[in-house]
């Protein structure tokens, strides 16, 4: 028995490994998904097969954790997506240090590899917790967005992280007398979670999403370490490093380092640069935005969070398809952080099922802006600034955008002229070939689509 379940992790981490390749590319996404999914039912029937199990606690954890589950998908909303993935994380962070914290009160003399392993799983695991609900009541709007800073905020989390490992080297060495200095880690972390999110504003909430995704499974990677088990520590390695170069890859999308995001505060007040503005604010409506729709022969959207917000990406569609029955060429510009996740604005867009060869990344549609007609902006703002181009005082410069102000007519769809996330005032909306419509972005583009619709139904 023991030779068939070390066959099947072995099989489980292989259909992993695969899987996160195929997760690289949308032709492939979903596919790579269901593979990973069948690796882990694998391993969790080749571990339910090892001895020694009480299956009674098993079982309610199956039905109660699989109806919750359930019932979360079923509820959640695709705009809320990003909250829903800030709580798996916590999640998955919760259950480590959990792990670590039962293997001790089962074990309180272990060996020294398992006493490392339990101090990180706690360490870890309590951060990327109280660190993901943070995240997920700063994204939800339980709490504000913007950056929280006291005085002597840096020195206070060194102190806690000095702290918490002075007290996790004295239990590695003496874990069976330890128990209590054990409890003051956990508090420790769970505070330093707290601490470690709450400076860091929401436009760089895709950033922390991604690191607490990389933490969770850094927590897996010890809890399999503290119950030696061969495909959680596989897992675990895949989730934090993979999660560790998503997290380098969207600092490099914003040319921002880690430790800029996480100890700048960047966002805490509204900011400018010294760069002086120049024109006024062009207001447009619906009707006549769509006279300049109507004669445009190349369309380029770009999408981001106030597009989730509209819950638009149905009615974008749609507009997409009129535009096209027009003879128009219709494509999507996403930033790698537009929206508040990951890959947020290709679920919403894949949700309204846009078709993948659509959507194009900044750099593939940069290099002939200025020969599109129209671009569309709806609800995305820092990552059309052209201040990040243009101003060297801009807190956001250096940042790579969607050069949308190079286009010939750039419509911009927002409520109001209040700044994005971030806080940083937006130039684009003074530029002589944007036009401003506000309103409902949901409303906007649907008024657009009637307009195709009447147009087509007169001729």
């Amino acid at each position: 028995m023991d030779t068939v379940i070390n066959l099947s992790y072995i099989v489980s981490a292989t259909l992993f490994v695969f899987g996160l390749k195929m997760l690289g590319r949308v032709e492939t996404a979903r596919r790579g998904n269901m593979v990973s999914a069948i690796g882990m039912l694998l391993a969790i029937v080749a571990t339910l097969l090892l001895g020694g199990l009480d299956y009674t606690w098993i079982i309610v954890g199956l039905v109660v954790g699989g109806a919750v589950g359930w019932w979360a998908a079923a509820a959640v909303k695709m705009t809320q997506m990003p909250e829903m993935v800030a709580l798996f994380n916590g999640s998955g962070g919760l259950a480590s240090m959990l792990v670590g914290w039962a293997e001790y009160i089962r074990d309180p003399n272990p060996d020294l590899v398992t006493s490392i392993a339990i101090f990180f799983a706690v360490l870890v695991g309590a951060v990327a917790f109280t660190g993901s609900v943070i995240a997920w009541a700063k994204l939800a709007e339980r709490m504000t967005g913007k950056p929280i800073l006291f005085k002597g905020q840096q020195p206070v989390n060194a102190l806690i992280v000095g702290g918490a490992l002075v007290l996790g080297i004295i239990f590695v060495i003496t874990p069976p007398t330890s128990y209590g200095l054990l409890l003051i880690v956990i508090l420790l972390s769970l505070i330093l979670g707290v601490l470690a999110v709450i400076p860091i504003g929401g436009a760089d909430m895709p950033i922390v999403i991604s690191l607490m995704n990389s933490y969770s499974g850094v927590a897996a990677l010890a809890a399999g370490f503290v119950i030696q088990n061969n495909v959680l520590i596989v897992a675990g390695t895949l989730v934090g490093a993979s999660g560790l170069i998503l997290t380098n890859i969207m600092c490099k999308a914003m040319n921002r380092s880690l430790a800029n995001v996480l100890f700048s505060g960047f966002g805490a007040v509204t900011t400018a640069g010294t760069m002086k503005v120049e024109g006024e604010v062009k207001p447009i409506t619906a009707e006549d935005a769509y006279y300049i729709l109507e004669a445009a022969s190349s369309v380029i959207f770009v999408p981001g969070y106030g597009m989730a917000v509209a819950q638009a990406q149905h009615a974008v569609k749609e507009l997409a398809d009129m535009l096209e029955k027009n003879g128009a060429e219709v494509r999507y510009a996403i930033h790698p952080v537009a929206g508040r996740m990951p890959g947020h604005m290709n679920v919403l867009l894949a949700e309204a099922n846009v078709p993948y060869e659509q959507l194009v990344e900044p750099d593939d549609v940069n290099p002939t802006m200025e020969l599109v007609d129209v671009a569309v902006v709806i609800g995305a703002n820092d990552v059309v600034n052209p201040a990040a181009r243009e101003d060297t005082t801009s807190p956001l410069y250096g940042m790579p955008i969607i050069n949308v102000d190079q286009a010939r007519t750039t419509f911009v769809l927002k409520r109001s002229m209040n700044p994005g996330f971030s806080g940083v005032d937006n130039p684009l909306f003074f530029k002589p070939n944007t036009r401003m419509l506000f309103g409902d972005a949901k409303t906007s583009i649907s008024t657009l689509a009637s307009e195709f619709k009447e147009a087509a139904a007169a001729a």
